[in-house]
């Protein structure tokens, strides 16, 4: 598995442990490391997971706003926790990410809702990232 894409699932594994225990940032991060082998990260891997992760929590409020404005018929808190959090993190890539092409972070997105989801997660969240991505300049500037 490449590296990055490691990192995007730690990241959701840690952003959902943000989500159901209301644990801050830190906290979450420390105890994941704590648990996870240390065989299964690098410093690379460390490094871009705590960056995911910190800049979701970091602009949550607004990256919440902007998943809500393009999830028509959906409100955030009703969503499946898993699909919440995949969106959250590619709409951090989509918007605060220059270094991330916007399909590499919404195919990524996608395999991570297939993966850890509903079979149906997958079309929802590409729906939705698309949408985001149309009206990137919608986005703040980093």
């Amino acid at each position: 598995m490449r590296r990055r894409t490691r990192s995007r699932e730690f990241a959701l594994q840690v952003l959902y442990e943000i989500d159901i225990s209301k644990e801050s940032c830190d906290t979450a991060l420390a105890n994941f490391w704590q648990t996870l082998c240390q065989e299964e990260a690098d410093q690379d891997i460390k490094d871009f997971t705590e960056d995911l992760v910190r800049g979701v929590a970091g602009n949550l409020e607004l990256i919440d706003s902007i998943i809500s404005r393009h999830a028509t018929n959906w409100q955030l808190e009703r969503m499946p926790v898993v699909d919440r959090n995949v969106l959250r993190l590619s709409c951090y890539e989509l918007c605060f990410r220059e270094d991330i092409p916007p399909k590499v972070s919404i195919n990524e997105a996608v395999d991570l809702a297939k993966k850890y989801s509903e079979p149906e997660a997958g079309k929802f969240v590409n729906a939705i990232l698309d949408q985001i991505r149309l009206e990137k300049n919608k986005c703040p500037e980093k």
